[in-house]
């Protein structure tokens, strides 16, 4: 099959191309190699999707650029498209609330209409377990009400959510949404809390901790999330929301422990407040995924930190 994969130069992107190619299929990766950080690393990514010496193609653009967009769907037929392509972070969000709802928005505004005018059916995008804003059940299920986000990362996520109701209900697409929880693992974007704080131990500097290490995150290794997205595109579901995480809630200074003992070297902590737009704790019920997706998240944290360092080691 041919698969359009929008931010393909990322972290998850990247790792979703490489599957994808090594199952057989042509890949298009289509992302801006903006700065949010550092170009080279996407760059690096793409060298390595490129060694694969698999049918992979490189557009440079951005989601944004309507008729770029257009451009990419009139130039190859693609059966299926994954849309990673997004502003990421929550707290960067609250710096540039137009910049995310514009990318996030708008970016998946155009490319469901290129989509459609091209007659593809069959969309999955990427969405994100902060849609759950302060949710007092816990773990956070896709049936629970999603009315409270608090950060205008989560309030564009949940737009595109709502976005991809639309374009179900109006035009019979078949729109998968699936909701991250923390992924991690080799390529992981730097500004995220494991790369970033590895980056610091290892220099002996000071690891910021906002609170006082009692929040939670349902961490996610990204081979885990990987299966689950192309889960995604092996059935048709008309519409529907899946939370793709570990299901575990892992403490921040039970986290810190593990890169501790990985990298062997102890972290300085420098205690911080809590952060606007955070929330105290992220835990996914995978029921949902389980049933029909098959879903089965494999790596355990203390594994998937290790693999990390071994990664981070070797870079």
């Amino acid at each position: 099959m041919n698969f359009l994969v929008t931010g393909g130069a990322g972290f998850i992107g990247s790792h979703v191309c490489e599957r994808l190619l090594q199952m057989g299929h042509t890949v298009w990766a289509f992302d801006d190699l903006n700065n949010f950080y550092t170009p080279g690393q996407k760059q690096q990514n793409l060298r390595t999707l490129q060694a694969l010496a698999k049918p992979f193609t490189f557009i440079h653009g951005d989601v944004t650029d309507r008729e770029a967009v257009a451009d990419l769907f009139s130039e190859a037929r693609f059966d299926q498209v994954i849309h990673l392509a997004a502003r990421a972070g929550v707290r960067p969000s609250l710096q540039e609330p137009a910049l995310y709802q514009r990318v996030n928005v708008e970016g998946t505004v155009n490319l469901l209409e290129a989509a459609r005018a091209a007659g593809i059916k069959k969309v999955v995008i990427a969405s994100s377990s902060s849609v759950y804003g302060l949710n007092a059940r816990v773990p956070f299920s896709e049936d629970d009400p999603i009315f409270s986000p608090i950060s205008p990362y989560a309030a564009s996520k949940l737009a595109c959510e709502a976005l991809g109701h639309v374009y179900h209900h109006i035009y019979g697409m078949d729109v998968t949404m699936l909701r991250f929880f923390t992924v991690y693992g080799p390529r992981q974007r730097p500004d995220l809390a494991i790369h970033k704080f590895a980056q610091l131990i290892t220099a002996g500097k000071p690891i910021p901790v906002f609170g006082d290490g009692s929040t939670a995150r349902d961490y996610t290794y990204v081979t885990d999330t990987v299966d689950g997205v192309l889960a995604a595109t092996e059935k048709k579901f008309g519409y529907e929301i899946f939370n793709l995480g570990e299901s575990q809630a892992i403490n921040l200074s039970y986290l810190i422990e593990l890169i501790e003992k990985a990298l062997g070297k102890k972290a300085i902590i420098d205690r911080q407040p809590l952060q606007p737009g955070d929330v105290p704790r992220t835990c996914a019920n995978i029921d949902k995924a389980r049933k029909k997706l098959g879903y089965d998240p494999k790596v355990k944290i203390e594994e998937g930190i290790l693999k990390f360092v071994e990664w981070f080691r070797a870079r």
